[in-house]
């Protein structure tokens, strides 16, 4: 009746959220100690096996069956055997101490200097040359270490790189926040890219001011190369006229392709049949390409290696 009535005071009906928290963390040093008594059946014996006091494992027991109002041993002298509630608590606290090492082993695992893993993000322009490029280079020396690859553009990465769902990104514009350290790496240019049949298609130069009365296509806004885009039309003296958002470089390009407008964009891996592809000489039209990451986090060896690494490639980046 006792224990009954603890369990009342402990455990509210209702479930509510801060009570639960509240027993967690009162239950969770003890699991490791109660699983030891569950499979030795002796505290004594117990006791030696995880180098503690006998007198602490005892305490932890009898606290643990009182935080939560229920026998989970039967004692029999210096032995113990589980009761029924004790069978049940075990094989929940078992699978709980199997994840918390699994969790373990995983984390020492990302973390080993040889094998370890690292996080990395970069831009979808990057993708096809660059980074794969890069990852060359780097497990000449490295061989086994393990990467995580995430494409997107800058903003969402930058989310995740605070979210510590990443370690590194490659991103453009290079960064200036309090809680980011960033690089820059290197500077593409961007080139105007018109219909093969376009007016200025045999042209080999641009201003971009020439293209204030076209159609563009270009990157949805957020992308750091649509907020670059835009920076370089204000320079140009023109808002420009944008008949189509997308996503990705190379199906901007097939748009222009079918005549559906102009773009700007940095220079593409492999040259896209029916596109022209001008020099842009005024404003100057590059975008820089910087290596952020989040201030004050440690690194593990293989992130410290491939930071190193990316810090090293410094005006030599990008492919030639």
């Amino acid at each position: 009746m006792v224990h009954q009535q603890r369990s009342q005071a402990r455990l509210s009906p209702s479930g509510d959220t801060e009570d639960m928290a509240e027993l967690t963390t009162l239950l969770a040093p003890r699991l490791a100690y109660f699983a030891g008594v569950a499979r030795t059946e002796h505290v004594t014996r117990a006791a030696q096996e995880m180098n503690v006091p006998q007198s602490t494992l005892s305490r932890a027991m009898a606290r643990l069956e009182q935080d939560l109002g229920v026998d989970l041993f039967a004692r029999h002298g210096r032995t113990v055997s589980l009761t029924t509630a004790g069978r049940t608590f075990l094989a929940s606290v078992e699978r709980a101490l199997a994840e918390i090492e699994r969790a373990a082993e995983e984390v020492r695992a990302d973390a080993d200097p040889a094998t370890g893993k690292v996080a990395f993000g970069f831009l979808h322009t990057m993708g096809a040359e660059t980074v794969p490029g890069l990852l060359h280079a780097f497990r000449a020396d490295h061989p086994r270490v393990r990467f995580s690859l995430v494409q997107n553009y800058g903003e969402a990465m930058l989310e995740r790189l605070r979210a510590g769902e990443l370690d590194l990104c490659l991103t453009s514009p290079v960064p200036d926040a309090p809680d980011l350290v960033a690089r820059r790496l290197d500077e593409q240019k961007l080139r105007l890219v018109v219909p093969a049949d376009h007016r200025l298609a045999a042209r080999r130069r641009v201003r971009l001011a020439e293209a204030a009365e076209e159609t563009f296509v270009t990157l949805e806004p957020g992308y750091g190369l649509r907020r670059i885009f835009d920076d370089l039309c204000r320079e140009a003296g023109f808002k420009p006229r944008v008949a189509f958002d997308g996503e990705e470089a190379e199906t901007l390009r097939g748009l222009v392709a079918a005549g559906l407008g102009v773009a700007l964009l940095p220079p593409p891996t492999v040259p896209r049949p029916g596109v022209v592809e001008l020099a842009v000489t005024a404003p100057r039209a590059v975008r820089e390409i910087g290596v952020a990451w989040l201030a004050d986090r440690p690194d593990t060896p293989p992130v410290a290696a491939f930071k190193k690494f990316l810090l090293s490639r410094r005006g030599n980046l990008l492919p030639g």
